[in-house]
């Protein structure tokens, strides 16, 4: 029987970079993930755009991939935020904060190329793809994983398991941590667009009834949407030809870039909100979407998850260092349990405030529509609320593991 340190389970966006942020600590790890690497049909690495916060930029500066996927990025240095019929707004700058860039959009498959390359490079590192896990034990001193691949079952052993395999997670079922899962009721529609004005380097969030649509800088000049809609009216906007739709977004987003002209392929997905009622089960902990699932309205469920994983290491190159060298475990109750304290706080401020944010907008009962007015006007007007906003949004706030600072683990 193989036997490993660490099995992630999932090797899309959140696995492969948590793999790669443990190299450095000389622990053998496996990766097992369902979808053939060469398919294209790898979920976390499609042609959605991903905005990176600046601790997501700081822990790839500190795993030496920043300089790669800046590379194929492009910087926020604006941000701009409207309710949609009424005259509030509020606006986020980079230079006001004293930052080159608000935070950096990329499309997911190109960041998904850069991960496997540098995965490549990690010596101590099975992948094991395509494969699944079909069975999960835990016991006193590790964890027994069933991983099927191509039609033959086997069984390995490891002294963590890690569950990065997304908001479904079997992993989780598996080792009997529950979760919640809210509709609602709403489906993002995603592509890219050209407008007649260049968006230059400026992100524009516009709330409206049915959902927020939001307009990101992307490579060529062209400018990225994720335009949430209400279920009932989805099929009929995905429906629509490509005049018919730049149409309605026109109608929704105004003239602010100019008129909006070829858009490309476009894909929808649902929306809902979940959460785990725990983080570590025995032996076992959960990361990124198997943990806290996020609506996109504030375009943090990936940096969340970074910052998951970030903590993660730091807590387990502790709990190695503390035991002055590789004879550690990496599944001790002690050490998940300072990781599960570490990041509770975190994920729920953020699932609060996103899921909060999506039913304030929603909701056009008086006097919420005037108090929304009011509330951006006062953030507008006010340097030091935008500040605070901005560190939180950035991914600056609270206590910061290494690897979100920009520090190495080793």
């Amino acid at each position: 029987m193989k036997n490993y340190d660490i099995v992630i389970a999932g090797g899309g966006m959140v696995g492969s970079s948590l793999a790669l942020a443990l190299a450095p600590l000389g622990l053998r790890t496996a990766i097992v993930e369902p979808v053939p690497r060469a398919s294209g049909q790898q979920p976390s690495f499609d042609d959605r755009s991903t905005a990176l916060s600046r601790s997501t930029q700081r822990m790839f500066e500190a795993t030496g991939i920043w300089d790669a996927v800046v590379a194929a990025a492009t910087p926020i240095t604006n941000i701009h935020v409207s309710d949609r019929g009424r005259f509030g707004f509020a606006h986020i700058d980079a230079g006001e904060q004293g930052v080159e860039a608000l935070g950096y959009v990329v499309i997911n498959r190109v960041l998904g190329g850069v991960l496997q390359e540098a995965l490549a490079g990690v010596a101590d590192l099975d992948i094991l793809c395509p494969a699944s896990i079909e069975a999960a034990t835990p016991g006193a001193d590790g964890v027994t994983v069933t991983v099927g691949q191509q039609g033959d079952a086997e069984d390995i052993r490891c002294k963590l398991l890690v569950a990065a395999d997304g908001a479904n997670s079997a992993v989780r079922e598996m080792v009997g941590i529950g979760a919640s899962k809210v509709a609602y009721d709403q489906r993002a529609i995603i592509g890219n667009l050209l407008p007649e004005i260049p968006i230059r380097n400026r992100a524009f969030e516009r709330f409206t009834d049915d959902g927020p649509l939001a307009m990101l800088p992307v490579a060529d000049g062209r400018t990225g949407f994720v335009w949430v809609v209400a279920e009932r009216d989805a099929e009929r906007i995905l429906a629509l030809d490509d005049a018919a739709f730049l149409g309605e977004l026109q109608e929704i987003f105004g003239k602010r870039l100019g008129r909006l002209t070829q858009v490309g392929k476009r894909s929808a997905y649902p929306l809902s909100l979940s959460k785990a009622i725990r983080l570590t089960a025995r032996r076992t902990v959960l990361v990124g979407n198997a943990a806290h699932g996020l609506h996109p309205a504030a375009a943090q469920g990936f940096n969340l998850g970074l910052r998951d994983v970030a903590a993660l290491c730091d807590c387990i190159a502790d709990a190695r260092d503390e035991a002055g060298g590789p004879a550690f475990d990496p599944g001790a109750p002690d050490l998940l349990a300072r990781y599960a304290d570490w990041r509770r706080g975190d994920q729920q401020k953020l699932v609060h405030f996103t899921d909060g944010l999506v039913r304030l907008f929603g909701d056009s009962r008086p006097p919420l529509p005037a108090l929304r007015n009011a509330g951006m006007l006062a953030f507008d007007l006010v340097p030091g609320i935008r500040k605070a906003f901005a560190r939180h949004t950035m991914g600056l706030a609270g206590r910061l593991p290494r690897l979100s600072r920009g520090v190495p683990l080793a």
